[in-house]
């Protein structure tokens, strides 16, 4: 695998050299993907910002994505015992901790208008898919001229959910077993 994501970030770097000094912008998707983001940026010298979206956690497995909540959308994949009102109040409490980590991280500053840029985003690891389905959904609303999603790692099944909703997918590493990004 990889000594830590300082690391995978310089080995996908070396994967999007094409992208260096373009008109592009790399999100980052937090926790994770900041230190990953962070070496990508710094070796193409492209800005980065946070991409403000947070997994939705399933009730009795957290770790497990029911979907995402980004500030302005949100996708959930409706699974059995989970009801509408857990998904709305948890959705009010991902939301409220997004808008903690843009007053702390981002201050008065808006996102970058991505109209017409290529948009890169950025996560540590793809275990569902959900996350960056979510993330792919909300960023086709600003009508990036290209949709890089980028990971040192992911399972075959994120692969195939993102594919369709990206331009580019560049993974390093699809393990026949994956259960799960550490």
């Amino acid at each position: 695998m990889f000594q830590n994501r300082n690391e995978a970030g310089a080995l996908l770097a070396s994967r999007l050299k094409k992208f260096k000094k373009t008109n592009a912008v790399i999100l980052a998707v937090p926790r994770g993907g900041v230190p990953v983001a962070y070496e990508i940026a710094k070796d193409l010298d492209i800005p980065m910002e946070l991409m403000l979206v947070k997994k939705l956690g399933h009730p009795r497995n957290k770790e497990y994505a029911l979907g995402a909540v980004s500030m302005t959308d949100s996708v959930v994949i409706p699974h059995e015992g989970v009801s509408d009102f857990y998904i709305l109040q948890e959705t009010e409490r991902v939301r409220k901790r997004l808008q903690e980590m843009k007053e702390k991280f981002m201050g008065g500053q808006e996102p970058t208008d991505l109209s017409g840029k290529i948009v890169i985003v950025i996560d540590d690891g793809i275990a569902t898919g959900n996350t960056l389905l979510a993330v792919a959904r909300t960023l086709r609303k600003s009508k990036p001229s290209w949709l890089v999603i980028a990971a040192p790692v992911a399972s075959d099944t994120a692969v195939e959910k993102l594919q369709v909703l990206a331009d580019e997918l560049c993974i390093l590493m699809v393990p026949e077993v994956f259960f799960g990004v550490g």
